[in-house]
């Protein structure tokens, strides 16, 4: 009987040893899903930060175009929005550092 005792001894060992890999292995996983998901979140944030870029170049460029005409209104147009431009990057950059 003493036996019997002993081998349901090791069995539970067994079993606890098996339930901690379990759970460490469920850990990975789950590490591994976070991992992908920010990854996939950053590659979109990537995508929307270069196709603001080009979208910020095309306004640029069309308001070069707008200024080098010589029209007055179109050079303090853009010199406001320079200012401004300057502006918001100065604040937001005070604001985080």
């Amino acid at each position: 009987m003493s036996e019997a005792y002993e081998r349901e001894r090791q069995n539970n060992a067994r079993l606890d040893e098996l339930s901690a890999k379990v759970s460490a292995l469920r850990g990975v996983t789950i590490d591994i899903y976070d991992q992908a998901r920010s990854h996939e979140l950053i590659d979109s944030t990537s995508e929307t930060f270069s196709s603001m870029g080009s979208q910020l170049k095309g306004s640029a460029v069309r308001l070069g175009r707008m200024a080098a005409s010589g029209n007055r209104v179109a050079i303090l147009k853009l010199s406001g929005i320079l200012i401004a431009v300057v502006l918001v990057l100065y604040y937001t950059w005070r604001l985080f550092f």
